[in-house]
């Protein structure tokens, strides 16, 4: 299989796997209890985030390391700028105060923490220990704050699924059947980004292209395909608490979980580009950071704040293609 059709099968089995372990796990947790908000800031992102997670162990094990950290930067900056940006242009965004006291700080955070990291040149196996501890801590308080939302989850997932809760036999048949499919999902993306890793390398070797600007880019863009479905279908249906959970959510775990979790597969760490030190981990951290001011005024994020996320996004990758490619 040549390199380029390798790199679409692999995008594909990412999109297709991610797909399946989304609506798998979000039923599941659903069942339980969890409010959609909490749904998107955990289960959702982690869903999601599953394509970064593989490609980034796949890619640390081959000695690829700036294709992970490019895809995690280049992946982040996607998610806050033209994702966030085309779900605001389609319908404002409205961030609740669970979000503001949590998420959005975490987000803020775990950027500015992975630059700090970056700083010296190589983020070691400490360096991805400590991310990983900073997700654990971020996690249990997410699920701390579910537990105090039950009874109104509960309520509120019997209003949008309209199960009975005392079916209980075919309750857990559909559990089971959610379980599967968020199984079968696991297994598609691991292969699909074994795919991707292999085409992009090999793609980024033919064609003299820095194995990072690959990961910015076209990795980036296919591994966040989730993320923006993810957020256009939910914004549409009005379903606005998933769409910026699972943003926000996805943002923070891409950084302490995904990033930390890669940290730790080399033994010698993972190297860091100059370029993503100077140019794109600023831009990350600093798309970041504009998050606040937005949100804060009035908690919404309108359509003409969308605008200008988008087209700052378009200027970053326009500048990425014409002078690093």
């Amino acid at each position: 299989m040549s390199e380029s059709l390798l790199l679409v099968a692999g995008l594909l089995a990412l999109v297709g796997g991610a797909e399946l372990l989304v609506r798998g796990g979000t039923r599941l947790a659903a069942r339980l209890g969890v409010s959609p908000m909490v749904i998107g800031v955990t289960v959702v992102s982690l869903g999601t985030s599953a394509p970064e997670l593989a490609i980034g162990i796949d890619a640390a094990a081959q000695g690829s390391g700036s294709l992970a950290l490019g895809n995690i930067v280049g992946t982040n900056t996607l998610n806050v700028l033209l994702i966030l940006g085309i779900a605001a242009l389609i319908r404002p965004l409205t961030l609740r105060s669970h979000a503001i006291r949590l998420d959005l700080p975490a987000m803020v955070v775990a950027a500015v923490t992975l630059l700090l990291l970056c700083a010296d040149g190589v983020v070691t196996r400490f360096d991805g220990a400590l991310l990983v501890m900073l997700g654990i801590v971020y996690t249990v308080t997410i699920v701390r704050a579910a537990r105090r939302e039950g009874l109104a989850a509960r309520a509120e997932f019997a209003r949008e699924f309209g199960e009975p809760r005392a079916r209980v036999a075919a309750a857990r048949t559909r559990a089971v059947r959610d379980a599967v499919q968020l199984v079968v999902g696991i297994g598609i993306v691991v292969l699909g980004a074994d795919w991707l890793v292999s085409g992009a390398v090999a793609m980024a070797e033919g064609f003299g292209i820095p194995v990072s600007v690959i990961g910015l880019t076209i990795v980036a863009i296919g591994t966040s395909s989730p993320e923006l479905v993810t957020a256009i279908v939910a914004t549409i249906r009005r379903e606005r608490d998933i769409a910026v959970g699972n943003l926000l959510g996805s943002t923070v775990f891409n950084i302490l979980f995904i990033f930390g979790i890669t940290s730790l597969v080399p033994a010698d760490g993972i190297g860091v580009d100059p370029g993503i030190l100077a140019i794109d981990l600023p831009v990350m951290v600093a798309a970041t950071i504009a998050c606040i001011p937005v949100f804060l005024t009035g908690r919404r994020m309108q359509r003409v704040e969308g605008a200008v996320f988008v087209v700052a996004y378009l200027a970053y990758l326009a500048s990425l293609l014409l002078f690093r490619a």
